[in-house]
């Protein structure tokens, strides 16, 4: 299945983003708190579906377009043919974001296996490291399996958890939503939560070549939206059934599962701790799909596995250092900071200046 056409145009882009957004985007439960619980039942249902999801879905699918037009696979490429010599400053929000992204995950990893299975913080740290070490090491081809057959197993353990949560504590979903609680800037959180995970957007670029048409563009833009969002929105659905005590909780998804399925949580955990290895790899591979454009063009060779391998040790490696900040002041500050300038750069960039040179080229050179 992972062979075919349909798949890599459709699927792969949306399992790669899923992959990369989920352990900084909702994993441990605490981003959908800050950005969706904290304005009610209905309020974070709506930022979820009508901002979130939707902006998504626009920013994808133009992204996907505009890649496919003038055939850019890495950050350094799109956003040089986006904003010209103003990419840098995408880079910095990219390299920001990135040691954010790397500090939440360095973070969780290290607890993971402390808490689950009373092991020293150090040995989740030491596998943190040799698991983003070795698929950054491999490249691409691995990457794209291991993001694609991780996901599967990830959509069936949010399943399963939504199952348990709706037969535990379904009353308690059913009153939340009943009451219908919406605060004031549901709609802003929306928007934050889509523009800071937007920056995960270049850990997808590579998979994008097989896209030939601008229909293909966007339904893979729209599918990518829905496919990530999905398992954020079952995890959301059993954090309401235990609203609102659950917003002070650092870690709402470990918490949740400790009161109603203890047999589930060293599975979610040891899935949980997958995906911070896949994010933290699929952030640097980015960087190093960049590095490598740029040794091309310059010197006409790129990097070498061993490069590749070592530069992704070695930013897992500062991630760790970053997460010494604590995880809900990096939520609630970084993230929240950084949105503005994927809006900005990524966001009305490419409804402006995207669209017109994809226009532009289009009159030369028909979809």
């Amino acid at each position: 299945m992972m062979a075919s056409s349909s798949y890599k145009k459709y699927i792969l882009p949306g399992l790669i983003s899923q992959s990369v957004i989920i352990a900084g985007g909702y994993g441990t439960g605490r981003e959908l708190v800050e950005y969706f619980v904290n304005f009610g039942s209905l309020g974070g249902i709506l930022g979820m579906a009508l901002v979130t999801t939707t902006l998504w879905a626009l920013v994808f699918a133009a992204s996907y377009e505009f890649a496919r037009t003038f055939k850019v696979y890495d950050y350094r490429g799109f956003f040089k043919e986006l904003l010209g010599p103003g990419w840098v400053l995408y880079e910095v929000c990219y390299i920001v974001l990135l040691l954010i992204v790397l500090g939440v995950v360095g973070a969780t990893s290290g607890s993971i296996f402390m808490q689950s299975f009373g092991l020293p913080p150090l040995v989740g740290a030491a596998l943190f490291l040799a698991g983003v070490a070795t698929l950054t090491f491999f490249g691409s081809y691995v990457i794209e399996i291991a993001m694609s057959w991780w996901s599967y197993l990830l959509y069936a353990v949010f399943l399963v958890f939504l199952l348990v949560g709706i037969s535990q504590v379904g009353g308690q979903i059913g009153a939340s939503l009943a009451a219908g609680e919406i605060k004031e800037g549901w709609a802003l959180g929306g928007f934050k939560y889509a523009f800071y995970n937007l920056g995960t957007f270049p850990a997808i670029l590579f998979a994008l070549n097989y896209i030939e048409s601008r229909k293909e563009a966007v339904i893979s833009g729209i599918m990518t939206s829905i496919i990530t969002i999905l398992p954020g929105f079952f995890l959301y659905l059993v954090i309401i059934g235990f609203y609102p005590g659950i917003l002070e909780v650092e870690v709402p998804a470990y918490t949740i599962l400790g009161e109603i399925a203890p047999w589930l949580l060293p599975v979610y955990m040891v899935v949980l701790f997958g995906t911070m290895i896949e994010t933290g790899a699929g952030f640097i591979h980015a960087v190093n799909e960049r590095i490598n454009s740029w040794m091309v063009d310059r010197k006409g060779k790129g990097l070498t596995k061993a490069n590749r391998g070592v530069l992704g040790g070695l930013m897992a490696l500062v991630g760790l250092g970053v997460a010494s900040f604590g995880l809900i002041g990096l939520i609630a500050k970084g993230y929240g900071t950084i949105s503005w300038g994927f809006f900005l750069l990524h966001g009305v960039a490419l409804f402006t200046l995207g669209l017109y040179k994809i226009s532009k080229k289009n009159a030369k050179t028909p979809a």
